[in-house]
C-alpha cells in the first residue's frame, strides 16, 4: 500500500508526480507527436508545448474550477498566460488526442494468454448531458466498457451518446475470453459474432426476450418447460432464433430462486408495471421463480454450478464504475457543446487508467480473489 496516501488522487499526478505521469503516457516526444498528429496542438506563444497543454486540460477537466480559475492558476504558477476562451478553444481540439492516450494506456494492459481464461464483464455507465434540452430528451454520454478479471481492471472503453445502444460485440473480442453480460445483451446475432471471434458467453436471459426454439426449429414454451421440472437446477440445450443465419445453439441454465428472492422479484415487477402503466402478466410473475442464463461454454468443461458462479462475478463491474465515479469524480460534463464534453470525459478515463495500477486495493474489492 505504499502509494495509497501519496498517489491515489488525481491532483498528485498533476503536481508532484507530473514527470512520472508523462513517462507512463509514453514520454514527452510521443505525446508531442500524438498532439500534432491529431491537430490538438499548434506551436504558439501562449502554450509553449503539448505537455503544458495536457496539464492545463487535465487540470480543468479533473478539477472543480471554472475555465477562468484554471487559467488564473496557470498564470500564477508560470505555466501559461492564456485566456479562458483560448483554453476552451484548445480543449475542444483535444478529443482525438485524449482518445489516443486512452488507447495507449489500454494497450499497455492487453491481456496475455495464460492457463486460465480471461473473464470480461461487458457493461455501460452513463453521465448526463448538460442543458435543459438534453435533460428533456434524456441526453447522456454512455461509457461502454469491458472489465477484466482476475486483474479487476477496465480493459477497454468506447464512448457514445444516448444513440449508441449497449451491444455485446461493441468491444473487440480477446480470443479465449469468457464474456459475461446482463439480459439487455441477449442479442443472438451479436452473440454469434462473439463466438465467431473466438470467445464464449454467459448472458442472463428473460423469459420473453428471445425466440426460444427446440432442436427441430419449433417454438419452445420456456415457462411451460420450466414448470415441468421439480429440480432446483436445470441445464438443457436450447436454440434461439436469429435475424440472420441459423438458430443459435446454446445451453440454457436455470436456477430456482429462494422464496424470499422470488417474492422480491415479483415486488419489483409490480412496481415497474405500476410506474410504466401496464398490466403485469401472470407469466412474468411465474418467471420470477427462476434465474435464467444462456451460455456457449461446454458442459464437459463448465458444470451448471460453475456457470452460475461465473455469472455471479458480474457485480464486480459495479465496483469498477464506482471507482470511476468516486475516485476521479466523474460526473456530467459542464456545458452543452459535444466538442468540449467528449475530451472532458476522456480526460477522466485517462486519469482512471493512470491511477488504477497505483491503488493496491479497494476497501471492499480485494484483488486476485478470482482466478479465471
Amino acid at each position: 500500500m505504499r502509494f495509497k496516501h501519496r498517489m491515489t488522487r488525481p491532483d498528485s499526478l498533476l503536481s508532484d508526480d507530473w514527470n512520472r505521469t508523462i513517462e507512463r503516457l509514453g514520454g514527452a516526444e510521443a505525446l508531442a507527436m500524438g498532439a500534432r498528429k491529431t491537430k490538438a496542438f499548434s506551436w504558439g506563444r501562449k502554450i509553449p508545448s503539448p505537455i503544458v497543454l495536457l496539464r492545463l486540460v487535465l487540470a480543468y477537466c479533473l478539477g472543480k474550477c471554472s475555465l477562468r480559475s484554471t487559467t488564473t492558476w496557470a498564470t500564477a504558477i508560470g505555466l501559461a498566460d492564456i485566456s479562458n476562451v483560448a483554453l476552451l478553444y484548445r480543449l475542444r481540439r483535444c478529443g482525438d488526442w485524449l482518445a489516443l492516450l486512452v488507447g495507449h494506456l489500454l494497450a499497455m494492459r492487453t491481456p496475455k494468454a495464460s492457463r486460465g481464461r480471461l473473464i470480461r464483464i461487458i457493461d455501460a455507465s452513463s453521465v448526463p448531458k448538460a442543458g435543459r434540452a438534453a435533460k428533456r430528451e434524456n441526453g447522456v454520454w454512455r461509457i461502454h466498457s469491458a472489465f477484466d478479471l482476475p486483474s479487476e481492471r477496465f480493459g477497454q472503453f468506447v464512448l457514445t451518446d444516448e444513440h449508441g445502444g449497449e451491444q455485446l460485440d461493441r468491444i473487440a473480442v480477446v480470443r479465449g475470453e469468457i464474456r459475461l453480460a446482463d439480459r439487455v445483451h441477449l442479442q443472438p446475432d451479436r452473440i454469434a459474432n462473439v463466438l465467431a471471434d473466438g470467445g464464449d458467453v454467459v448472458v442472463r436471459a428473460a423469459w420473453k426476450n428471445a425466440r426460444w426454439q427446440q432442436r427441430n426449429g419449433e417454438p419452445l414454451d420456456l415457462l411451460g418447460m420450466l414448470g415441468k421440472y421439480k429440480a432446483d437446477r436445470i441445464d438443457v440445450p436450447v436454440w434461439i432464433g436469429r435475424r440472420s443465419g441459423p438458430p443459435l445453439a446454446l445451453r440454457l441454465i436455470a436456477a430456482r430462486k429462494s422464496q424470499a428472492d422470488a417474492v422480491e422479484s415479483r415486488r419489483k415487477a409490480r412496481r415497474q408495471a405500476q410506474k410504466d402503466g401496464y398490466q403485469l402478466s401472470q407469466n412474468t410473475l411465474a418467471a420470477a421463480d427462476w434465474f435464467i442464463l444462456v451460455t456457449s461454454l461446454k458442459a464437459a468443461e463448465f458444470s451448471t454450478d460453475d456457470v452460475l458462479a461465473l455469472y455471479r462475478l458480474r457485480w464486480r463491474v459495479e465496483l469498477g464504475f464506482k471507482r470511476l465515479k468516486s475516485l476521479i469524480g466523474l460526473h456530467g460534463p459542464p456545458g452543452t457543446d459535444a466538442r468540449s464534453a467528449r475530451p472532458y470525459i476522456l480526460a477522466h478515463l485517462v486519469m482512471l487508467l493512470l491511477l488504477e495500477p497505483l491503488v493496491d486495493a479497494l476497501e471492499d474489492s480485494p484483488r486476485g480473489a478470482y482466478a479465471a
